[in-house]
């Protein structure tokens, strides 16, 4: 729930449900948490899945200690990071990821992935996302596959072709 949190101040988005307490609700549509931050930090890949517990326990340190310099009461129900509300999430993790901070480099690393999994979907097959209607790649306007599952793109970004295709490629694109 804590790094939920995170990742919904990193790229905010609605919440899920009336009483979605890690979710903020900050802005419409579909953040870092639909967009699947949790699994993408739990792949291994990431370097950080065996220590996202001590993610989540310091920033409810850090929380607590806002809260506290702040006069800010805390519901005890849930962890203090999701009990603050998201102006002051913002402001810890501003602080957090501040030039002055530490271990500056650990926050960022998180919010990080959590922007990865909104603008990738890294942790998963881009043609799964799609079709699941991943809410970074649509809210992106990322292009859909053609029928065959290919992706072709009819208009050069630059407004022409900038070079011809090797003479030895297949017409499914691949090298000879």
């Amino acid at each position: 729930m804590t790094l939920e949190a995170f990742a919904d101040t990193i790229v905010p988005g609605e919440k899920r449900s009336p009483d979605d307490r890690a979710v903020a609700g900050a802005s419409p549509g579909g953040g870092a948490v639909a967009a699947g931050a949790i699994e993408l930090l739990e792949t291994p890949a990431t370097g950080v899945s065996t220590v996202l517990d001590d993610y989540a326990r310091m920033l409810n340190e850090h929380a607590r200690t806002h809260a506290t310099e702040h006069g800010l009461g805390l519901d005890e129900t849930v962890p203090p990071f999701v009990a603050l509300p998201f102006e002051d999430r913002t402001a810890v993790v501003r602080k957090l990821t501040g030039q002055d901070q530490e271990d500056r480099e650990l926050w960022v690393l998180l919010a990080l992935f959590s922007n990865m999994a909104f603008d990738t979907a890294a942790h998963m097959h881009t043609a799964d996302a799609m079709a699941a209607g991943h809410p970074g790649l649509v809210t992106m306007g990322f292009m859909k596959a053609d029928d065959d599952g290919l992706w072709r793109f009819p208009d050069f970004s630059y407004g022409r072709r900038l070079a011809d295709p090797h003479p030895d490629t297949t017409p499914t694109g691949s090298p000879a």
